[in-house]
């Protein structure tokens, strides 16, 4: 039996990572993108991987603590992460080079702090064909969809706004502001010729 992988015979896969805000659109923009492709994606979100972690990590130092502090009198959400959430997050994004070398195009769903993810996506994907692409809105938009959820600690979107997008080079910027999910599923779909008459072609 030959246990050693060769991805030469598999089409070549297109990775789509999302990044951006919590609240931005994201998980939608997602959804509406799988319904409009040429070809199937799957949709990773980093909150599935989040979510494997026991609950009793939760609010401990190994795993992820939030605190909330005053932000120009506004709650902000500290996110401290742990060396149990730090291994799960590398571990994602090995999973998501695997899924990518069995031939599957994947949409990520990221909320990246730090320019060493990106260049960590940029080496394990590189054999693919990826494109970041940047989710922007301006704050009072954000924390105004975040008490609309209902299902998000207010303060979130504070801490995350002046840290997610720094460093991180993108290859598609898109404002969420007045935009629908579909119509920011169509911008990168046609950005990266992702339709039916699209320039992009499995090999």
């Amino acid at each position: 039996m030959n246990t050693t992988d060769d991805y030469s015979t598999l089409p070549r896969s297109h990775v789509i990572i999302l990044n951006g805000v919590g609240s931005v659109g994201k998980t939608s923009t997602a959804r509406a993108l799988q319904a409009i492709t040429a070809e199937p994606f799957l949709h990773v979100a980093m909150d599935a991987f989040i979510d494997m972690v026991p609950k009793d990590k939760t609010g401990q130092p190994e795993g992820l603590v939030f605190e909330t502090v005053q932000d120009a009198g506004k709650p902000s959400v500290i996110i401290r992460t742990g060396p149990v959430i730090e291994r799960a997050m590398r571990g994602m994004r090995h999973a998501i080079a695997a899924m990518a070398g069995q031939g599957n195009n994947l949409i990520v769903d990221e909320v990246m702090i730090g320019k060493e993810k990106e260049q960590d996506y940029r080496v394990l994907l590189s054999q693919f064909d990826v494109r970041l692409v940047g989710l922007f809105a301006p704050l009072d938009v954000l924390e105004a969809r975040e008490r609309m959820r209902g299902d998000r600690m207010i303060g979130l979107a504070r801490w995350q706004y002046a840290r997610v997008h720094p460093g991180v080079t993108y290859d598609l910027e898109i404002d969420t502001t007045a935009t629908t999910p579909l119509e920011n599923a169509r911008r990168i779909r046609d950005a990266f010729g992702l339709g039916r008459n699209g320039r992009h072609t499995r090999q």
